[in-house]
């Protein structure tokens, strides 16, 4: 028997990502966001959901662009940590260590020490009562070479933190279970 639970935010698991945006003066700014996921194929679209108390709202509605910077498990500590503190009070690149490369295609820096980058030109933002959905159109994706494989990311290469809403755990991926779209016959 099932038992209902409420209304929650516990879609399993979210993703920790490092949204990078430039504050009013130019200021590298990272925070750690988990609302998000692709949202449209073609174009290639992915989107963000913050608070608007957050500096990075702020960064993005002025700048049209932002970053999202996808941190290995290494990176559990500092990505915890760009969640927690604002931007408006340090700066998160300088704390973490994190050097910040500017995009060659939007107005947001790269996180280098992550693995994989992905650059985003706002393309919609959608106001949902305490978060805003930003809409980014992908213009290109960064990943190091070491976590390409085929041609494409390796996920266990990447080694991603996922975040467990519940119980607000950093959890890291497991191992492939079967490859995707080949279950052709009823189980």
């Amino acid at each position: 028997m099932k038992k209902s639970l409420g209304a929650h935010t516990w879609a399993l698991p979210t993703p920790v990502w490092l949204i990078g945006s430039y504050d009013k003066e130019g200021k590298p700014n990272v925070m750690a966001a988990a609302w998000g996921g692709i949202c449209c194929s073609r174009p290639p679209c992915i989107q963000v959901s913050l608070r608007e108390a957050t500096y990075t709202h702020s960064a993005i509605t002025k700048r049209n662009a932002f970053t999202v910077n996808i941190p290995g498990e290494e990176y559990w500590r500092e990505a915890d940590y760009v969640g927690v503190v604002s931007g408006r009070d340090t700066d998160k690149f300088t704390d973490c260590g994190f050097t910040a490369t500017k995009s060659e295609l939007v107005d947001a820096p790269l996180i280098d020490e992550c693995s994989v980058n992905i650059e985003c030109r706002l393309k919609k933002t959608l106001n949902l009562g305490l978060h805003t959905m930003f809409v980014g159109e992908i213009l290109d994706i960064k990943a190091d070479d070491c976590v390409v494989k085929d041609g494409a990311i390796d996920i266990q290469r990447v080694k991603p933190i996922l975040f467990s809403p519940p119980d607000e755990e950093y959890h890291s991926i497991g191992s492939k279970i079967a490859d995707a779209f080949q279950q052709k016959t009823p189980p």
